[in-house]
């Protein structure tokens, strides 16, 4: 059989069983609003055409995932902690793991989390919305800007956690305990926002490339399980941007109110 032949294959049998997955979304709406609205939908065909846009797009996204960004993410985190690479030979490893050794691999992950969440269309969505709704004092490129950051920063200690090897709960508990005390002190306009910013960053983009390295890494790391310390990436890339949007804004209102201090006290010296 043609490569050709078991690509069609595959495509095929994901978008039935993406077909499956959206259907019970398609007869909740429409069941509510054919039988407790008991009205009917507006622009019936622009609907069922986005529908079946959806359909083939989540389709096509994931076959691209399973051919493409699961193995890329995967292949550079194999790549990336080769002793070859690592230490210009194959000879002469190192006995026990110094996490300095790998820094490319932090650089990497910084980077990949950055870039990823920047693309993410959930944020981009929540960012206009954000924008919208605030008259324009939320930037929708601050607000990218701020949770991509935090993401680039959490997923590189997540590739920090599994390179040395520490138990992922010390982490968790640690970054929720600075959460809850941030959130006494951060402007309470975005608060609610900055939770939202967690959850959106774990979407169609990101979680992906995310899993492949975290599971890439524990693969290729000696000593590392996959099933215990691949996974974990994930809860770092939706805690960081909770911490870094409160930042952000923390950074933000100071400034404000610092201006508006200078200004008054210009004012006051006149």
């Amino acid at each position: 059989m043609s490569w050709e032949a078991i690509t069609t294959n595959d495509f095929i049998g994901t978008l039935l069983a993406t077909l499956r997955d959206v259907l019970p979304i398609i007869l909740v709406i429409f069941g509510f609003q054919y039988f407790v609205l008991r009205q009917r939908i507006k622009n019936i065909k622009k609907i069922l055409f986005g529908l079946a846009y959806v359909i083939l797009g989540l389709a096509f996204f994931l076959v691209g995932l399973e051919k493409a960004l699961f193995p890329l993410g995967e292949s550079m985190a194999r790549q990336l902690t080769n002793p070859e690479f690592i230490y210009g030979t194959t000879q002469h490893v190192r006995e026990f793991i110094r996490w300095q050794d790998y820094y490319w691999v932090y650089i990497f992950a910084l980077a990949i989390g950055f870039a990823t969440t920047i693309a993410e269309p959930a944020l981009i969505a929540v960012s206009i919305k954000a924008n919208s709704v605030s008259g324009g004092a939320i930037s929708v490129w601050g607000l990218r800007g701020a949770v991509a950051l935090g993401v680039g920063i959490g997923i590189t200690l997540g590739s920090f956690r599994i390179v040395t090897g520490t138990p992922l709960h010390y982490y968790i508990i640690a970054g929720y305990t600075f959460v809850i005390i941030q959130t006494f002190f951060s402007p309470r306009p975005i608060v609610a926002l900055a939770y939202d910013s967690g959850g959106v960053t774990t979407s169609t983009v990101t979680v992906p490339l995310v899993a492949a390295l975290g599971i890439g890494l524990a693969k290729t790391i000696p000593g590392r399980n996959p099933l215990i310390d691949g996974f974990g990436l994930i809860a770092f890339a939706s805690l960081f941007p909770i911490i870094s949007v409160m930042g952000y804004a923390q950074l933000s209102h100071w400034r404000l109110k610092r201006k508006t201090n200078t200004n008054l006290e210009n004012k006051s010296g006149d």
